[in-house]
């Protein structure tokens, strides 16, 4: 992982020597994407900054690289997985000077003009100067894993690997996009496909589109757009359901083979999922020690994430460092808005978080550490998602059925009344398709739009909560051929082989154990451990007077879209520290576009924010749930020695029918039966007595109550202290 910057002159002029300080402030701006390296060029209309972060040939990989002809200057940042194949196809005139895996990149330019990404397997961005033809070639990888901005004025074109490099430059706007940042369908979680344009959240930036090599005309500015891959859309009929599960698996294991390479220490976020386990059992078998990292969150531990990590660990003989979030944790404001300004992005939120903090915990373990390698992207294009959304696969394409309707209703909003209440006369044709060559088939549309998904927010927070430490994230699950592979799955066959991803479970069923394979998949952080995370941001947002919600508020354009007091009710609203609410996480997303809106005009230094402390590592004995107990569910109802106590306001009324209510603050909450033995229970909560004393009173055995008591422990209606 590298930073790139530049800026080039598109009106015949030359750079002048007072570009040099903006260059050095570039390299500044991206110094925590390339720390152990940094090189800057000017020469004629061209500038460029660089950032060095070494994985591969670490002695011998400095760029700009510069072809033996001297026309061609390239700076590039992440990896070309097969530049060894590719050098060995190059003419035979053609000798490499270093052993970077990039320098391919300018011969094969040279050899195929802009067609010359086509065989190229990695994740990469690029900015290459073509001196003889006048031109800036830019480009990224088929997935966008890596990212590359610019803003463009007449006269000149900025370009950074981070926006707020864009912002070092003063012809860059700095204000916050607010009309199209509301508009995106999944900051407000509405159930839509993915717009086809990725939003930068900022005015006047714009993004290399994935997939594409842009040309510029540094005499005019005439740009031109070439697309050199897109998603299959023809139906592979040739290939049986075991011919698919045997190349998927062999695809796999090469392109984890690919991720696993490097000349330093790479580490793995390991969840205990079949996605990061398949992973782990293949890297391991390549790099000669690794380091696993999990994080240990209420939601985790409640899911079976830390315990699935924990016990496939000490199976296989690898380090796992579990990273403790207490339950009590909150981040400053400060802390935050430095995580919200890394990012550039509102769609912060525990997720992105708890990675950030992974990062952070394992480059201060492990210095030497570069790379990590994630068990992320699968799910989106190997039917992840089915299980969650239907009881089969005919109820799951239903189900995207009515997501597509709703999406192209959105485009053709006066045939919106059709779909109103009642039965509707008119038939999905009308709304038009998706998409070219996507016709009817709702899946292919669906995979387009995970497709566009993970480029607006898989792989944008995954790059930048790395490069905030430091690190290079590598992504086995994007290799292009694995998603070609899926994507051409003729319709009789993804019944078998995308319901609930087993394609994967079945290709790599020999190489993990049978638990692991057959794990069902359960969210990172929702759940039954949802109370924990949402918590957390209700809390933050709390913090120091609602410092982050009122500076979000007086954010420049914050007024012309925020109803600040409707805002400050739902907060009020949220139960402190235990809100399964949806709308804290939307709440967190507007604050965030208020925090960026605010940091654009003043773009402060990360270096100058507060991290705060790394977190640290839970020695875990054996278990960690049964390690975690008392520190996450502290006097839960299994828990004899806790002292049980009503909420303030908590009543208990018997009615003449015999029948008992549960009131708390003058709203019934439960009906309760006569002679129950939750009423028995509750009749003898004194708030000094322990449970086990109350539960010997009432005559009553916890396996009776312990269901029952869960439920009022959730809604906060009983209390424990330890």
């Amino acid at each position: 992982m590298c930073g790139l910057a530049g800026i080039a002159r598109l009106d015949g002029q030359d750079l002048g020597p007072e570009f040099d300080a903006l260059l050095s402030d570039f390299a500044d701006l991206l110094h925590h994407r390339g720390p152990d390296e940094r090189e800057l060029l000017r020469s004629g209309p061209v500038g460029l900054a660089f950032t060095r972060l070494s994985l591969v040939n670490p002695q011998d990989g400095t760029q700009p690289l510069v072809s033996d002809d001297g026309n061609l200057v390239l700076i590039a940042n992440g990896e070309v997985y097969n530049h060894k194949e590719l050098a060995a196809g190059l003419p035979s005139d053609v000798r490499l000077k270093t052993g970077s895996d990039c320098e391919v990149l300018l011969y094969l330019y040279r050899q195929h003009g802009l067609d010359f990404l086509r065989d190229v397997r990695g994740m990469f961005a690029i900015i290459l100067w073509d001196r003889a033809r006048g031109q800036l070639v830019l480009a990224r990888d088929r997935f966008g894993i890596k990212p590359l901005y610019y803003h463009r004025t007449d006269e000149r074109i900025v370009l950074s690997s981070e926006i707020k490099g864009l912002f070092a430059d003063p012809a860059t706007p700095r204000r916050f996009a607010w009309d199209e940042a509301l508009a995106v369908p999944a900051v407000v979680a509405a159930p839509r496909f993915s717009a086809d344009q990725m939003c930068t959240w900022f005015e006047g930036v714009e993004s290399v589109p994935a997939a594409t090599v842009l040309r510029v005309d540094l005499s005019g500015g005439r740009t031109t757009e070439h697309r050199y891959w897109e998603l299959p859309t023809e139906a592979d009929e040739s290939t049986s359901a075991e011919g698919f599960v045997e190349r998927y698996g062999d695809l796999l294991e090469a392109s984890i083979r690919d991720c696993a390479t490097a000349d330093t220490e790479l580490g793995l976020f390991l969840s205990g999922g079949i996605d990061s386990s398949i992973v782990l059992a293949l890297a391991r078998t390549q790099v000669k020690e690794i380091h696993t990292f999990t994080a240990l969150t209420g939601g985790t531990r409640a899911n079976g994430d830390a315990e699935y990590a924990g016990w496939l660990s000490r199976l296989w003989g690898v380090h796992n460092h579990q990273v403790l979030f207490e339950p009590a944790l909150t981040p400053t404001p400060e802390e935050w808005r430095r995580l919200v300004w890394l990012t550039e992005s509102p769609m912060v939120g525990p997720e992105v978080y708890y990675k950030h903090e992974l990062h952070r915990f394992a480059r201060q373990a492990r210095p030497e550490l570069r790379g990590m390698l994630l068990g992320a992207a699968s799910d989106e294009f190997n039917g992840g998602y089915s299980h969650g959304k239907g009881d089969d696969w005919a109820a799951f394409l239903a189900g995207l059925g009515g997501m597509s309707r709703t999406t192209r209703l959105d485009r053709l909003p006066g045939l919106r009344y059709w779909w109103g209440e009642g039965e509707a006369f008119l038939s999905d044709d009308a709304l038009g398709s998706l998409g070219p060559g996507r016709g009817s088939d709702v899946y292919a549309s669906y995979v387009l739009s995970e497709y566009r998904k993970v480029q607006q927010y898989n792989v944008w927070h995954e790059d930048r909560t790395a490069a905030g430490s430091g690190v290079e994230a590598r992504v086995p699950f994007l290799d292009h051929r694995i998603v070609e592979l899926t994507s051409s799955i003729p319709e009789r066959l993804r019944p078998r082989l995308l319901w609930d991803k087993r394609i994967l479970r079945d290709a790599v069923g020999s190489r993990v154990p049978r638990r692991i394979a057959e794990r069902p998949k359960v969210p990172f952080f929702y759940g039954s451990g949802t109370h924990h995370a949402y918590g957390m941001l209700v809390r933050l947002m709390n913090a120091n007077g609602r410092e982050l919600v009122e500076r979000a508020l007086a954010a420049p354009g914050a007024d012309a879209y925020l109803d600040a007091d409707r805002i400050r009710r739902r907060l009020s609203d949220f139960a402190e520290g235990r809100s399964d609410s949806p709308s804290v996480e939307l709440l967190m997303r507007i604050v965030n576009m208020g925090l960026l809106a605010e940091m654009a005009t003043s773009a402060p230094r990360l270096e100058s924010m507060d991290a705060g402390t790394v977190r640290s590592e839970l020695p875990l004995q054996s278990d960690p749930v049964a390690d975690t107990q008392r520190l996450f569910e502290p006097g839960r109802s299994h828990d004899l020695d806790a002292v049980p106590v009503s909420a303030k306001g908590l009543l208990l009324l018997s009615h003449a029918s015999g029948d008992w209510y549960l009131v708390n603050d003058g709203q019934i909450e439960f009906v309760l039966e006569p002679g129950s033995p939750i009423v028995r229970v509750l009749q003898r909560i004194d708030g000094t007595s322990t449970l086990a004393a109350v539960l010997s009173k009432a005559g009553v055995e916890l396996k009776a109550v312990e269901e029952s008591l869960e439920t009022l422990v959730d809604q906060r209606l009983v209390l424990f202290a330890v």
